[in-house]
């Protein structure tokens, strides 16, 4: 599976829930061209919040000519096990600017394991939240959206519902995707960090519900393609509620006992594509992209407080790492929520994301590891900005074909 090959992905690899398109309005369309002409005049404008960050488009379609009038402005929505995410952005020459984000731990996946369902109290944080997103999206004026949940509302067995009540009482409608269609958009959103020079790359998020890895083949013109993945069915959040059992600091033994519960999933996807005898060629690079990895990187950097520039894009070494997971993991909770870069929503969860981050370097001997601050959000932008709009003058056969193809990405009037 080529990245630069799809926009928004095939339908094969998407598991979509309650979709919905609506006919984009040509006037609209009109008044973005005109307007999107002034800012394109420059690489970038200079009026950036500082909530706004640039993202290179390295992954760009070369069939779409980069001197294409783009239009409009997006919004990507990520509802984890954990965390509720968006990001609303406008194209800019080479890539897209962030105007407007949000991010907040809902812990929708809490007591998920044992019920198999979403408690009452985590939909309702999820809702106050999606709220919050939903108003950020009106005064935006998103033209394009993109909403999709993951883990935790894919194993639920009453995340219809739930989809249904999010729809109502905040208006908007979300996708649940499947494991592969997250690794794709994981890989989509972060490639650009893919180091020149390497020939294959495994990145990996650790989730709330569960872990994702991708195993992507390196191409010309630093272009990737997805050779393998695999989604192991811990998290964060499912691995702590087994392992701590209520306590707020786990002993040694817990700890390795979570290392090897991770491992012995890690296993056969190592032997399906023997990934160890690449890494001995030292053509591989590891990229890990989750809130763990984040944290560990920003306490690395003795940071004040979490800076997203200095973080994304940052370098750790693998005996470092392995050093910090276990200091962090040794602290008492009330240390732990004292961290500036943890605080006391992250104290208890930031021990089981390292066990497993310690089990994927154990596992591949990893020498070091790139950290990456963006992901399936990230992707999602991108591939909605690849996509051809419908022409305006289009045959209405033609715009019927495009609209069954993408009935899963939502144009706003």
């Amino acid at each position: 599976m080529s990245l630069d090959d799809h926009g928004v992905g095939p339908a094969e690899v998407d598991s979509v829930k309650n979709r919905d398109t609506v006919k984009p309005n040509p006037k609209r369309n009109n008044r973005h061209r005109s307007r999107n002409r002034k800012q394109h005049s420059k690489p970038r404008g200079d009026g950036s919040t500082g909530n706004d960050h640039q993202i290179p488009a390295s992954h760009s379609n070369p069939n779409i000519p980069p001197n294409r009038a783009k239009r409009g402005v997006y919004s990507a929505i990520d509802l984890g096990t954990n965390n509720c995410r968006l990001l609303v952005a406008k194209p800019t020459y080479n890539g897209f600017r962030v105007i407007d984000a949000f991010s907040r731990i809902v812990r929708l996946g809490e007591g998920l394991a044992t019920s198999k369902q979403l408690s009452s109290g985590a939909m309702d944080r999820t809702v106050e939240a999606l709220k919050i997103c939903a108003d950020k999206i009106d005064r935006r004026n998103v033209t394009c959206m993109r909403h999709v949940a993951t883990e935790a509302c894919r194993v639920a067995t009453n995340s219809d519902e739930f989809l249904e009540r999010i729809h109502k009482e905040t208006g908007l409608r979300l996708d649940i995707i499947s494991p592969g269609e997250e690794a794709r958009l994981a890989v989509m959103g972060c490639q650009s960090l893919i180091a020149n020079g390497n020939k294959h790359a495994l990145v990996f998020d650790i989730g709330g519900g569960s872990t994702e890895l991708i195993w992507v083949k390196v191409l010309a013109n630093q272009r990737t393609e997805i050779q393998g993945w695999t989604s192991i069915p811990w998290g964060v959040v499912n691995l702590t509620e087994k392992f701590s059992q209520g306590q707020a600091s786990i002993s040694k033994d817990t700890y390795q006992a979570m290392v090897q519960e991770v491992t012995k999933h890690l296993i056969p996807f190592e032997r399906r594509y023997r990934i160890s005898n690449v890494v001995k060629n030292q053509k591989v690079q590891f990229l890990g992209t989750s809130g763990t990895v984040t944290t560990l990187a920003s306490l690395h950097l003795n940071l004040p407080r979490y800076i997203r520039d200095k973080v994304d894009g940052a370098w750790m070494q693998a005996p470092d790492i392995e050093l910090l997971s276990k200091q962090v993991a040794m602290m008492s909770h009330e240390e732990r929520s004292e961290q500036p870069c943890i605080g006391s929503e992250r104290a208890d969860l930031v021990v089981a994301g390292c066990t497993i981050l310690n089990a994927i370097l154990g596992m591949w001997n990893v020498p070091s590891l790139r950290v990456a601050d963006r992901g399936i959000r990230e992707g999602i932008l991108r591939g909605l900005m690849q996509m051809e709009r419908p022409p305006l003058r289009a045959k209405p056969r033609r715009y019927r074909k495009r609209r069954r193809q993408n009935n899963h990405v939502q144009w706003v009037e």
